[in-house]
């Protein structure tokens, strides 16, 4: 029976032990605390919750790790000294980390043994969590630079409701999973706004071109940005009212701080911190991306959002 560790007691933490589990896989969930342990124990009989990292990965044929994106690196430096070379190594994260700009293959690359880092794939798509927990299905993309690693990867977590595909685009499928978290910020401002959805489809392609643009700039290939871990995660993202990234968008074109928005929420927003690292990572290549550093002022400079929309309307104006 093939073994699996999930890092991370989160919603799409959970959601994923339960699709590997309903495949026969023995799955180990990590958590932070006794506590935590105990409820989930008690709670769950499709998989064993554990608060020893080590008791978790060992014998693992795969490790996935859905995490928070800031959180990612300190939890692969918990469990590095139990990797083995037969484990697949998996980021179900979708950000960009703040102080360095690293994508997260990147993070877990720099922190593991360079003989394990062919090991590395990434998931990322149009995976709202709460749909897929319902058995509502859903597709998405592996990518690693070994096509073989992606393919093991595809063949243990694959299913007829959860589709998966496999790319060597790592840099394409991260970007396009990080950076529509940042347009999805704005499309919930425009619904904040009311300002309707063809001022919102207007935004979207807009600033999916800009999306793209960097994507490249930064390695990706554009192509990508069209498949299911672009086009495909920006949809769900920017129309969805289980999309966390709107809803922190919308709340803040009705007037909220972020402080009090992220006060209310039980789970992070990734676009907040993506739009923070890339605005420091685009500065140090001297790159602009005046769309994206619109959202960043409204979120870290109290620009009104309807002050940044107007910006908007001015700056397509001299496209």
């Amino acid at each position: 029976m093939p073994k699996a560790a999930i890092i991370g007691n989160t919603t799409w933490g959970n959601t994923l032990a339960t699709l590997l589990a309903s495949k026969g896989i023995r799955v180990k969930l990590w958590v932070r605390s006794e506590g935590e342990v105990e409820e989930l124990n008690q709670k769950r009989r499709d998989c064993f919750s554990t608060s020893r990292i080590e008791e978790a990965v060992d014998g693992a044929d795969l490790i996935i790790w859905a995490v928070p994106s800031q959180k990612l690196r300190q939890n692969v430096v918990q469990a590095r000294n139990y990797l083995t070379k037969s484990t697949i190594l998996i980021s179900a994260a979708k950000g960009l980390e703040v102080d360095s700009g690293r994508r997260m293959s990147q993070v877990m690359a720099e922190e593991i043994a360079p003989s394990l880092r062919r090991q590395i794939c990434v998931l990322s798509g149009p995976n709202l969590a709460k749909e897929i927990a319902r058995g509502l299905p859903a597709a998405s993309m592996l990518a690693a630079q070994e096509a073989t690693v992606a393919g093991k990867a595809r063949d243990l977590m694959g299913s007829p409701k959860f589709l998966l595909f496999t790319t060597d685009d790592v840099v394409g499928v991260e970007l396009g999973g990080a950076l529509k978290n940042i347009v999805a910020l704005g499309a919930g401002m425009i619904d904040g706004l009311g300002l309707g959805d063809n001022a919102k489809a207007a935004f979207i392609t807009w600033s999916w071109g800009e999306a793209i643009s960097l994507g490249e700039v930064l390695g990706a290939r554009a192509n990508t940005f069209y498949g299911l871990a672009g086009l495909g995660d920006l949809i769900a993202t920017c129309a969805s009212t289980l999309s966390r990234n709107h809803y922190v968008g919308y709340q803040l074109a009705k007037g909220r701080s972020l402080k009090e928005i992220s006060a209310s929420m039980s789970q992070v927003a990734e676009g907040v911190y993506t739009a923070r690292a890339v605005r420091q990572l685009t500065r140090k290549l001297n790159l602009k991306i005046p769309i994206a550093d619109l959202i960043y002022r409204v979120l870290f400079e109290n620009l009104p959002a309807s002050d940044a929309m107007a910006d908007f309307n001015e700056l397509t104006k001299r496209e």
